[in-house]
Formats: structure tokens, sequence, C-alpha cells
């Protein structure tokens, strides 16, 4: 018998059926229904609704079926429409007619935005704690690879000599935002939309502020017609996975390139890689390429969602059904990649020479144009001579340091002879003091900021 049978007589047809049923994948949701009825349940006892001798029946009934899905015991039966049908029809097999109670004065429209909430704010909960590990691995390699040094890029040219600690650490801050975004996310959706009904509220004095308490939630919902149509939670659980999808992307295509032979920075544990099926001497980092394309994947999530949200009138509308399906999968992608890219980070070998060896004397030209600087001349000024200072080295097929003192001079005056000291890598590190540089005084100071921020929640 479906819930709402008492209005219409036929049969669906049996496609329609199919696709109206949502239990393939709100069957998910189990242990937030059984909780979220628990709770109504004695917030109708509390109301004088229920008696207290039928409320503990039918939460006995309700700890029952729990466990029945904790054991793998629950048996599905096709008549059931969806999780709330589900446990609705448990209930009633377990304790008769009572169970037809439990339903006064709320709506599936209500229960299945607050299953989903509670769903969603464990999801938080859990993306949150596997975050955290990952930035643990971050400042541990920061830590292990202390006073290593690393030609910094910019449009994927050699720029400026930084510290591995630094690079490593820089990551950590991104994925510190991704944290305090689902800290954000997280509190914008304690708001506990169960008594709304299916638009206009409950009729009956449910307690809304006892009964979000007994949920977990921070309040109640202030407005029942917003809280049953309001899926901002799942937009934004959503937009968190997809930008902590991008921040694990932009992280694997740059240790994808640090690997290969022609960088030969880093390689990748053997438990992080693949082979070739052909080719016997290949060793593909798979599990990272796999890592950046599932943020394609998340992004094509959240632009569904949205996509399907943009046009809904208010209340609930059939289309919420669909809502749930791409923040499961986004849930369960995260579940996926932030492990491999923490065990990846955690195990890869890094060629401090390779490094070193890629640093080169052009990667230290503003060096030469702060020297400049220092000695009287406008900066401007200065960055053209050193420009001019390069392409007169490129011309005669020397390095800077190489580039005889005269030619210098006859670009630019204030050139000294103490200008060879600015090609020494530690020198140009050590001047970049300040807070948020790579001298290794300011990385420290990062280091210890990092340590904290991940103490903190």
């Amino acid at each position: 018998m479906k819930l709402w049978a008492g209005r219409l007589s036929g049969s669906l047809d049996p496609v329609v059926a199919q696709l109206n049923a949502s239990l393939p994948f709100d069957r998910r949701l189990a242990r937030q229904d059984v909780r979220g009825s628990i709770a109504w349940a004695r917030a109708l006892a509390r109301a004088g609704v229920l008696t207290p001798a039928e409320a503990d029946e039918i939460v006995s009934g309700l700890e029952e079926i729990g466990r029945e899905f904790e054991s793998g015991q629950f048996v599905f039966v096709e008549s059931d429409e969806d999780i709330h049908t589900a446990v609705e029809r448990r209930l009633t097999e377990r304790i008769g007619p009572l169970a037809g109670k439990l339903h006064t004065g709320r709506s599936r429209n209500d229960q299945v935005a607050t299953d989903f909430r509670l769903w969603v704010l464990e999801a938080v909960d859990q993306a949150d704690a596997r975050l955290r590990a990952l930035q643990a691995a971050l400042i541990a390699r920061a830590e292990k690879d202390w006073s290593v040094v690393l030609p910094g890029y910019t449009h994927l040219q050699r720029a400026q000599p930084i510290l591995l600690s630094h690079w490593w650490l820089a990551h950590f801050w991104a994925f510190q935002r991704d944290r305090e975004r689902l800290h954000d996310l997280g509190r914008r959706s304690r708001v506990m939309p169960l008594g709304s009904g299916a638009l206009a509220g409950t009729a009956f004095a449910i307690d809304r502020a006892a009964l979000a308490r007994d949920l977990g939630f921070d309040s109640p919902s202030p407005n029942s017609l917003d809280a049953v149509s309001d899926r901002d939670f799942a937009a934004e659980f959503l937009f968190c996975a997809t930008l902590i999808g991008l921040h694990l992307s932009r992280l694997a295509e740059a240790l994808i390139l640090y690997a290969t032979a022609e960088f030969g920075f880093v390689e990748l544990d053997e438990a992080y890689s693949t082979g070739s099926s052909l080719m016997p001497q290949k060793k593909n980092p798979d599990p990272l390429e796999l890592v950046r394309a599932k943020s394609g994947k998340l992004i094509g999530l959240l632009s569904g969602l949205l996509a399907m949200l943009k046009a809904l009138p208010s209340a609930y509308d059939k289309d919420l059904q669909e809502d749930k399906p791409p923040v499961f999968e986004a849930a369960d992608t995260l579940e996926l990649v932030l492990p491999v890219m923490t065990g990846a980070i955690a195990t890869l070998k890094v060629y401090t020479d390779r490094m070193r060896a890629a640093v080169d004397a052009q990667m230290l030209a503003t060096d030469l144009a702060d020297y400049l600087v220092e000695r009287g001349v406008p900066f401007r000024e200065a960055h053209r001579a050193v420009g001019q200072a390069v392409s007169r080295a490129e011309a005669l097929g020397v390095a800077l340091p190489q580039l005889p003192l005269a030619e210098y001079q006859a670009i630019q005056p204030a050139f000294g002879p103490d200008l060879f000291q600015v090609f020494e890598p530690d020198r140009a590190l050590q001047r970049r003091a300040a807070t948020g540089g790579t001298a290794p005084q300011a990385v420290r100071e990062q280091l210890d900021l990092a340590k904290a921020a991940i103490r903190s929640r």
C-alpha cells in the first residue's frame, strides 16, 4: 500500500513506478530516517498525541529496525517506494496498527529534508577528518624535506628558488580553506526542517526547539515553506567537494609532472603506481591521474544540481528526489581520493640533488635587480638593466655569473664587484624573510601556524 494510495485507486504504470522510486539510492538514509523517527515519536508524546506507552513501543520497534539495518538483516520488499515507506512498513510488521500514528503531523517532505541534512552533516565530519589526515601528511613532508631547495615556477617556467617545505605548505593552506568551508557549511546546515509538514507547518503542538536538540540541530527552521524546499546545504556540500577536488587535482598534476624523467624531482612509491600492459619499463602515476580526473566529475555533479534547482517553484517538488545521488557520489569520491593522495604524499621519494641542480642563475635575476635597488637605482631602471644583462649573456653564450663585470657596468654603472654574491640560492632564500615568504625562518613560522591550524578543529 502506497502512503498516498487513498486518493488514487489505480496502479502506476510499471515504468512510472520505477521512475518514481528512490529506494535504490535513498536507502543510504536508513540510519538517519530511524533516528529522526525516534525523535519525532518522542516529540508526539510530549505534545500529547501519543501516550508514553505508545511512544515507548514505537521507539522500541524503531530501535530494533535500526539494529536490522546495522547488521544487514533488514529485508526490502518490492512495494517499498523509498526509505521512509520501508521503515514504516517494517514498523507496522513489528508493532501493528500503532505504527500508523508515527506519521501524524509529519510529511515525507520535512522528513527527507531532515534525514538528508543529518546525512550531509555526517559526511562533512568525515570529509574534514580525511582532509586533516592529508594536511598532517603535508606537514610531515614539510618537516622531512626541510632545507630542500626547489625551483619555483610561474607559467610552468622556472621563476625563483623556494624551499620544498614552502611548496608543501602552499597546498596545506588550500586544504585548510576547504576545512573552514566545511565547518561553515556544517554551521549553516544545523537548522532542523522536521515539524514543517508538507509546506505549512504541523498542526500539532510540537516543541520544535526540543526536537531540534534531540537530533543535534542548533535550531528549528523559521519558515516551513523554505525548510522543505531548501537544498542550499546540498549545493554547498557539492561546491566544497568540488573545490577540494580542484585542489587535489592541482597537487596531483604537479606531482605527475615532477615524477617525469624530464623533471625527475620525485618518484611515487610502487603502492601508488601502475605498469603498462605493453611496455615493461613503465611506471605510471595512474592513481594521481584518476584523482585529477575525479575533479571533473565533481564539477559536473555541482553543475547538475544547480541546473536542477534553478527554476523550481516554492515548497517541495519531485525534482528534489534527484538531489541525493550527486551528493552521495561526491562524498564517495572524496572518501576514495583523499586517502590516496595522503598515502602518495607520505610515501613518495624526493630527489634533492635533481631539484637543487634545476635552480640556475637565471632564476636569481630579480635578486640582481634588488641589488641595484639597494644602491639607489629605481626598480624599473634596475629591471630593465638586468633584462639587458640576461640578453647580453645569452648572446655571448654564458650564464649570468660568467658575464664579465665590465659588461655589467657598461649596462649600469651601479653594478660593483660584489654583484656576484647574488648568485647564491641560499642567500636569495634568506632574503625573503617577510611573513609568508620562503626564507627558512618564515617557513618555520608558517609551519608553526599550520600545526596550530590543524589542532584547532
